[in-house]
């Protein structure tokens, strides 16, 4: 919804021109929130940045969150506290309202269009008072005014809440393209279409960029949702999720930006009307661990049906998707890469609380190059987590292994038939090679059904027309090109006329 506008730019990459010997002070890979505002944070300081995205600004994360920039995160704070002692999370909360602050004061400054709401986590039935209750107090001992409703004016079950006033919503892509201008502005550059392919430290980096160009850099810093590099193994460490978006015209919009403790969360709040568009309602949820749904399909169905059980009249205008990724105690990891040499950075594991976070990463990131790290990151460097308290949050890629097998079962069970139905994947054998059949908008497919990061069998994403790993949740689309890291390498085409 967010790029579907008519002042959108097409979607055609616009890249800026290269320096002519190719080199920077810092290469930011990824033009999200993080990656943004670290190049803008860099280029101020007087150095020579460049931003490097594969796709289109805001293509991953950003451009699909629903535009939260909110202190109270559902029930995060009560799930750190179990995880972590009460110095880190607190730290949590300074580098979140560090990065809120930042990014609200770049707004007013830019005039970026921003909406001042009461942030709200309910519980949707008894059952889950709870939870609400022990984020209320956990909210309070880190120094959140939040306070207690057991009522509030909405059409959908609630059992009770607690309210954080005074938080922010936008749309991400203003603040996006905010961000590139400033940058701009500068002097450093946004290369749009280029795909980095791989780091290597021989003193400084080197940047090898998919048509073969290699930049030079004294720092790289990796904001691309989960590193695309492998060191440090951080794609086993944060766990990828996705989910759910819809937007609605039609019916009377909450005034707060609501968010459920239960399991299947439901995300709700409005987005302002304009002179070319009506006042809309987000719906979102239903979220699942990459890969490992038996239908992501039928979690828009259930996103649907819930709207239009507590929101009569509403009318679907857009649905989407997105994924971020969940580190094993609640805390993003943000730093140096380990065997980078001290100079490749990386920022992932924001749990889809990415607008402040992101921006709390870049300002630590932008700390550690310029010498002047914020304390709160210096906490959150040295934590360490409560076993116990870790498998509340995350199951640090728990069950990756039968998905994988089951995943592998139904390869074997069957020959990769191109199926008859619009819109269908499936994953068969051809030979000794998993291989998937997809046929999207007529057009039919067979790709090598194995995961370019680590050989994970893929399995058909029937909701985005996509194929998913369920081992570190890379994704590609219907033909085999890279939609979501850690892979880089897109999947292998076998002949489609093969159809057995």
């Amino acid at each position: 919804m967010w790029t579907d506008r008519p002042d959108s730019p097409d979607q055609t990459p616009n890249p800026d021109l290269f320096p002519e010997d190719d080199r920077f002070d810092d290469v930011v890979v990824g033009a999200g929130i993080t990656g943004l505002t670290v190049g803008l944070l860099l280029a101020r300081a007087g150095r020579r940045v460049g931003v490097v995205e594969a796709r289109r600004m805001g293509s991953g994360t950003t451009g699909r969150t629903t535009g939260k920039l909110s202190l109270l995160q559902g029930i995060r704070l009560s799930q750190i506290l179990g995880a972590q002692s009460h110095h880190v999370a607190q730290a949590y909360v300074d580098a979140n309202r560090e990065g809120q602050q930042w990014l609200l004061g770049f707004c007013t400054e830019h005039d970026v269009p921003v909406q001042t709401r009461d942030a709200v986590t309910y519980a949707s039935a008894d059952s889950e008072l709870a939870k609400v209750r022990e984020e209320h107090e956990a909210a309070r001992s880190l120094g959140l005014d939040v306070r207690w409703a057991d009522r509030l004016d909405v059409p959908f079950p609630l059992a009770g809440a607690t309210v954080l006033a005074d938080q922010v919503q936008f749309d991400p892509m203003d603040v996006l393209g905010a961000l590139a201008a400033q940058l701009r502005s500068h002097g450093g550059t946004v290369h749009e279409g280029r795909r980095v392919m791989g780091v290597s430290v021989r003193g400084t980096p080197e940047i090898t960029l998919d048509d073969g160009r290699v930049l030079g850099a004294e720092n790289v810093v990796l904001a691309t949702g989960v590193p695309t590099l492998d060191r440090g193994l951080y794609f086993a460490k944060v766990e990828p999720k996705r989910s759910y978006l819809l937007a609605f015209e039609g019916v009377e919009i909450p005034p707060g930006m609501y968010l459920s403790a239960a399991s299947s969360s439901r995300s709700i709040r409005g987005v302002p009307g304009d002179a070319t568009s009506a006042p809309r309602l987000l719906v979102g949820g239903a979220g699942h661990v990459v890969g490992r749904t038996e239908s992501e399909l039928s979690r828009v169905h259930e996103l649907r049906e819930w709207t239009a059980r507590y929101f009569d009249g509403a009318v679907e205008t857009h649905t989407w998707s997105a994924q971020d990724y969940a580190s094993h105690d609640g805390i993003p990891f943000v730093g140096k890469l380990p065997r980078g040499g001290g100079r490749i950075h990386l920022a992932t594991g924001y749990d889809k609380w990415g607008l402040t976070n992101g921006v709390a990463a870049a300002r630590s990131i932008a700390g550690q190059i310029l010498g002047s790290t914020p304390s709160w990151a210096k906490v959150l460097g040295r934590r360490i987590t409560r076993p116990s308290g870790a498998a509340r949050i995350a199951g640090l890629n728990g069950g990756v292994g039968l998905a994988a097998a089951r995943s592998l079962a139904r390869a074997e069970s069957s020959t990769a038939r191109v199926p008859a139905a619009e819109g269908a994947g499936t994953v068969g054998r051809d030979g000794l090679l998993p291989v998937g059949a997809s046929r999207v908008e007529g057009r039919t497919c067979r790709v090598v059904a194995l995961c370019t990061h680590l050989g994970g069998t893929l399995r058909w994403n029937d909701a985005e027309k996509s194929w998913d790993c369920p081992l570190h949740g890379s994704r590609f689309s219907a033909s085999g090109e890279v939609l979501e890291g850690p892979a880089t390498k897109a999947l292998a085409r076998r002949d489609a006329s093969r159809e057995a």
